[in-house]
């Protein structure tokens, strides 16, 4: 039987100042072969030619804002602001969309769930492969699974909008695993695709300040999961962290 669910996917792309990668992750959106997709571009007032490569695509483009903002979670708020579509999904300069039929094929898996999700691909500045995340994705995704670490990228979660909130905008690099968790702690059925959907480029500023990033991490998870359960999970989490370092000698998210 033809597969009747067909609902309108928001994706939103933030961008400043990323010539060199926003014509990349542009066109892995508009070449998908779904046809109910809503993209919103929110730029921060890019002054490298970004703005050029975007209006080049214009028409594939359903809103296109250019001013400056206050950081990566302002922006992707002005996003969510302008969405309408019954899913949201953030695919940010540098990073792509899997393939053309990824976005069919999530939701190909199974209708009508609140959040879908899927492996992630890394990829380096040269946009060479490393390989799938160290974090493997959860057999079934609850709004428990990232008491770990983060098993589930940003790039790889499709949410339904009723349920997805605002950034906490307190927290400047880590605020995408305090709305995920919020959205899972409201959804009532989570669908694994066991598919690589997303490809991420590795760097991004949660990667070049680092310890800033991990005190957010230990803030978030603390308040979703307690202080105590936490530090338990974080002395799991350096065990492990320690044992795939000691056998692959690297760490990817």
């Amino acid at each position: 039987m033809e597969n009747k669910f067909s609902p309108t996917l928001t994706v939103i792309t933030v961008v400043y100042n990323n010539v060199g990668d926003i014509e990349r992750t542009l066109m892995s959106v508009i070449n998908q072969t779904y046809r109910s997709i809503e993209y919103v571009v929110i730029d921060g007032g890019s002054t490298d030619g970004t703005v050029a490569v975007i209006n080049r695509h214009i028409d594939r483009i359903t809103r296109f804002v250019s001013e400056p903002d206050k950081g990566i979670y302002d922006a992707m708020n002005k996003g969510l602001a302008f969405a309408t579509g019954d899913y949201v999904l953030f695919m940010n300069s540098g990073d792509e969309i899997y393939s053309a039929d990824t976005v069919a094929q999530v939701f190909a898996t199974a209708p009508h769930a609140d959040i879908y999700y899927g492996e992630t691909e890394m990829f380096d500045a040269d946009w060479h492969s490393l390989g799938l995340r160290r974090h493997a994705i959860p057999e079934q995704f609850n709004w428990k699974s990232f008491r770990y670490g983060m098993n589930v990228s940003h790039q790889a979660i499709y949410i339904r909008r009723s349920i997805a909130g605002r950034y906490d905008a307190r927290y400047q690099l880590s605020a995408d695993i305090d709305w995920v968790i919020r959205a899972a702690k409201a959804a009532n059925k989570t669908v694994n695709t066991r598919r690589i959907v997303a490809k991420y480029l590795v760097g991004g500023m949660s990667k070049k300040r680092h310890w800033q990033s991990l005190k957010e991490r230990f803030q978030i998870f603390s308040k979703h999961y307690g202080w105590l359960p936490n530090i338990f999970n974080h002395v799991i989490i350096a065990f492990r962290l320690a044992g795939y370092y000691i056998r692959y000698g690297k760490t990817n998210d």
